[in-house]
């Protein structure tokens, strides 16, 4: 199959377009100025990979920003520091405030004219609207963990999306899930037989970051390296039609 044999691109958000990672260590950084010890990003990421995750399987109906909240605290008290609930909430709400990555708004504004451009992302509606105003593109389609009431890699978020996307005429063999996380989404991207693209941000450091490790690691269609190399690649197949 070739980039251009599909009609919708089925895009994660946070680490594939919004540079979560980023947002989440400037967004820690009330906390983590407060821990009596040097903590490195990778740390940092991974401690939040594994509350983030176990507190969205426990409590799957929990919006995002909230959700964050707990896992400001369950890091402040891992790191044993205090922190206000106050501060809690206001680590929740930050999202909106995630930069985009680089290349992000210009290859959805390439990409808006061949394919239609769905989300599915573990984000709550309200932050995603920030996301989506740096991202400066009208999505096809937003599925977000709230509306869904579970959180990826939960088979529910891809059948709800396949369900709604086939009602409106797009069927799984048109689709292309484009994401950074082997967890959250090449591993549940598998299950479903969805074709997939990863687009490997992390592709110069070492480990996850702020995803868990799948384990065995999931296979994928397609891989780059950033969103531009992805239009790269698709602007050079038309051009060889």
């Amino acid at each position: 199959m070739k980039l251009s044999d599909y009609k919708a691109l089925t895009f994660d958000v946070y680490g594939t377009l919004i540079d979560w990672e980023s947002g989440m260590v400037s967004g820690l950084k009330p906390l983590t100025d407060k821990v009596g010890r040097n903590l490195s990003r990778d740390e940092i990421l991974e401690a939040h990979a594994y509350y983030e995750s176990t507190t969205q399987r426990r409590t799957p109906a929990k919006k995002y920003s909230d959700l964050l909240g707990v896992v400001y605290r369950r890091l402040a008290e891992e790191w044993g520091a205090e922190v206000s609930w106050e501060e809690c909430v206001a680590y929740g709400q930050s999202v909106r405030q995630w930069p985009a990555f680089e290349d992000s708004r210009e290859a959805l504004s390439y990409l808006k004219q061949h394919f239609k451009l769905i989300v599915l992302t573990n984000t709550d509606n309200v932050s995603f609207s920030g996301s989506n105003a740096r991202l400066g593109v009208h999505f096809d389609g937003v599925y977000t963990a709230e509306d869904i009431g579970s959180y990826k890699p939960s088979d529910r978020n891809f059948d709800y999306m396949l369900e709604t996307l086939e009602r409106v005429g797009i069927a799984k063999h048109e689709i292309l899930h484009t994401a950074e996380s082997m967890f959250h989404d090449h591993a549940p991207a598998n299950r479903h037989g969805l074709a997939n693209c990863w687009i490997y941000r992390r592709h110069d450091k070492e480990g996850f970051g702020a995803t868990m490790n799948p384990g065995e690691m999931p296979t994928y269609d397609f891989r780059f390296d950033s969103m531009a190399a992805f239009v790269d690649a698709h602007r050079q197949e038309v051009a060889n039609r």
